[in-house]
């Protein structure tokens, strides 16, 4: 029977994922009712979120061999009938659940360890398949730990004689409900349409949606998964691309940028990299050049900077603001702590003077108005602004009250301020803010980053954003892929590398460590000492750092030891801070408050105590804080670990050194589960690709989704595409298609 044209459209469009997305999944036979309920726990509402909810495994029943044929040592189906079930209780809380099966040829014992609730569903007479591994136990064939199915009625055929697809279990949704729930949903969705263009599938060597899905469940062959897989593995990454090409795009063609001036003539970077005490490597080179390319431009900067930890990324914020500040703009510098951007000011002032480069704030638009500082060149002004400190450049400490620094930044007498969120707050008002920089990226959200750029009214501000957590490439083509992304892969000259060891916590490893500490210390260097907690805790069996001064003031009574966490009063650890810097403390005991951005060059020595407690990120950012002056650095990690992933995260901080390696093995351990998160962009977790085992599909993805974009930026000839990037991504890109 010929259908006319439109009902067929509609029936089309009925079947895409876009339309199977407004589908309950409680709609579903065998998964309504409180099955339901668990599935939406996990994120699992529509039937489209079903259909894309791929087996954890699956096992070839397509041939069940007898017993008198099948190989020791071979994953083998058998199929029968369950004769006897015994429960065994060992010593050490081990029980043993004894299954007898019998078959046409024979019988087998199938054992499990621990899974107490397989004697409730084996009762006598049921029929089960069952599949593993055959083996051979005093002179029986042996089953251990197989996959179970019972085989009632309206069941079995999903179960036997083919690929069966075997599902994690979610509560009431058991795995067999869901292969049930699943087969159901597939029967009545299909054929599932294919929003992308036949000749980018043939290019790409893609298999068809409908099939992918279809075969990715139900495969008439083991040899069907993979190119299925690879096909949603494509669309995953795809959706996610186009998105970030159209976020891409938004920004460049809805915002007013400023085209800032790269003047050779009048070049303040210049002047400020002749009046460094050393050359710059040929990355930041590059990467300066970068940036100055984009401030050039008319459309805003959104680049993110990656850098090891001492790799300069400091000089290279540093030459930004002063291409915005050259040009009659101001420049923000926003740091998470305010360890950090007091660091950040120091530093940046410090390094600015060396070229003869601070001001005083003498007056209203000191640099504003074209006054080039005269025969020595022009200087810029600078101030710190955090909720604690306000101070400003060549201005005695504590000689500057914040109203009088708001005063002047909103009257543009200050050049480059420099704080954390306060920068953000209600009462901090810019007179032309025309470049923002946001240090250690991860610990801010999207909306901070936003807040800040709206200080600048009527213009977009350029925005550059640093991280000293190396982010892999392929994670950052998926959580960056809508910013530009420079590196500075080469360290500079001389930094010597870290020697890192780990040891127990107990007996001769502490007496080690100690010693290490006394070696140091006894040659004129310093130590850093880290603990996971400020106080004792009755729940968490860690180090404390208040404990653990106390403790070293007691094995080295002849040392000046401090302690510095993030609950002490601001002025007290600004001088803890200043004293160790100084040298007037040998150890600093303290909390991870000195993670990032504090450079001691005399400090060689890094412990941390309970370090798997620790991230990796975290544990690499410790360590770059010791061998930054003229002596190695050693980072020890002591610990003890109690889970896998504990002794892993140890095992890669020992053998690695490169932060890059360091982010891969990172995500390897963690999954990447949650890295959306670390953005705070909305987007939904990955389901079925796995960015690091997915590589090249991830990069065939975003080559094809932006050049779609180029060529179509609002998706107008590719409804079903636009339709399914708008729905299965939700919230996240609502607002891209509602500009």
């Amino acid at each position: 029977m010929q259908r006319d044209g439109s009902r067929a459209t509609m029936e089309a469009t009925e079947r895409s994922l876009a339309y199977l997305h407004g589908i309950s999944v409680e709609r579903v036979k065998w998964l309504g009712g409180k099955r339901a309920g668990s599935l939406r726990e996990r994120g699992i509402d529509s039937v489209a979120d079903l259909l894309l909810l791929v087996p954890r495994k699956h096992i070839d029943r397509s041939q069940v061999m007898p017993l008198d044929q099948v190989e020791v040592g071979v994953e083998t189906t058998v199929i029968g009938q369950v004769r006897r079930v015994n429960v065994r209780r060992l010593r050490r809380r081990m029980v043993i659940v004894e299954a007898v099966v019998g078959t046409d040829t024979g019988s087998i014992t199938a054992v499990w360890f621990n899974q107490q609730y397989q004697a409730r569903r084996l009762e006598r007479g049921i029929e089960v398949a069952l599949s593993g591994k055959m083996e051979r136990y005093r002179g029986r064939l042996q089953l251990n730990s197989p996959a179970v199915d019972i085989l009632a009625r309206g069941r079995g055929n999903l179960a036997v004689g083919r690929v069966v697809p075997v599902y994690r279990a979610m509560g009431d949704a058991t795995p067999t409900y869901l292969r049930m729930g699943v087969h159901n949903a597939l029967m009545r969705s299909r054929p599932i349409t294919d929003p992308l263009p036949l000749d980018l599938r043939q290019r790409l060597d893609l298999t068809d949606r409908d099939t992918a899905i279809a075969s990715v469940h139900f495969p008439d062959s083991i040899q069907q998964i993979r190119p299925a897989r690879r096909r949603l593995v494509f669309d995953e990454f795809f959706r996610l691309e186009v998105a970030l090409a159209m976020t891409k795009r938004h920004k460049t063609e809805t915002s007013v940028g400023i085209p800032h001036l790269l003047d050779p003539e009048t070049e303040m970077v210049e002047r400020f990299v002749r009046g460094l005490p050393y050359r710059l490597t040929g990355a930041q080179r590059r990467v300066i050049d970068e940036i100055k390319q984009d401030l050039g431009s008319r459309w805003p900067m959104h680049r993110l900077l990656q850098g090891e930890v001492g790799s300069g990324k400091t000089v290279v914020a540093v030459a930004t603001v002063l291409t915005g500040v050259q040009g009659g703009f101001q420049a923000a510098v926003m740091a998470p702590t305010e360890v950090l951007a007091e660091q950040h000011y120091e530093g940046i002032a410090g390094l600015l003077a060396e070229a003869g480069m601070v001001s005083p704030i003498a007056g209203p638009f000191s640099l504003f108005d074209g006054v080039d500082g005269g025969a020595d060149g022009p200087r810029v002004s600078i101030a710190l602004l955090t909720g604690n400190r306000a101070e400003a450049s060549i201005r005695p400490r504590g000689k500057t009250n914040r109203r009088e620094l708001l005063h002047w930044i909103a009257g543009g007498e200050v050049d480059i301020v420099i704080g954390t969120h306060a920068l953000i707050q209600e009462g901090v008002r810019f007179a032309r803010l025309g470049v923002a920089v946001v240090d250690e990226q991860h610990r801010f959200g999207v909306h901070q980053r936003v807040q800040l750029k709206d200080k600048a009214e009527g213009v977009d501000p350029d925005l550059l954003i640093m991280t000293a957590t190396p982010i892999p490439r392929t994670l950052s083509m998926t959580l960056y892929g809508d910013l530009d992304v420079s590196e500075i892969d080469e360290m500079p000259p001389g930094r010597k590398p870290v020697r890192t060891w780990a040891t127990s916590m107990e007996g001769r490893g502490m007496d080690r460590v100690e010693q290490t500490i006394r070696d140091e210390v006894g040659g004129g260097r310093q130590a850093f000492v880290v603990c996971p907690l400020v106080e004792g805790s009755r729940q968490v069996e860690a180090a404390s750092a208040v404990a653990e001064h106390e403790r070293l003031a007691g094995v080295f009574p002849e040392m000046r030891i401090g302690l510095l966490h993030g609950q002490m009063a601001p002025r007290r650890k600004e001088e803890v801070m200043e004293a160790f810097r100084s040298g007037g403390l040998d150890v600093l005991v303290a909390t991870t408050v000195i993670e990032v951005g504090i450079d001691v060059p005399n400090a060689t020595v890094m412990v941390i105590r309970d370090a798997d407690r620790f991230g990796l990120s975290q544990l690499h950012q410790l360590r770059g804080r010791v061998g930054r002056g003229s002596y190695p650095g050693q980072c020890i990690l002591l610990a003890d670990p109690a889970t896998k992933d504990g002794v892993e995260r140890i095992e890669a901080m020992v053998r690695l050194s490169d932060g890059f390696r360091l982010a891969e093995e990172d995500l390897r351990i963690r999954g990447h589960g949650t890295v959306f998160g670390a953005r705070q962009s909305g987007f939904s977790d990955l389901r079925i690709a796995d960015i690091l085992r997915d590589r090249k599909e991830l990069a065939s993805a975003r080559r094809e989704a932006f050049a779609l974009v180029r060529r179509d930026p609002t998706l107008e000839s590719h409804p079903a595409i636009r339709d399914e990037v708008r729905v299965l991504l939700g919230d996240a890109v609502e607002w891209l298609f509602r500009s």
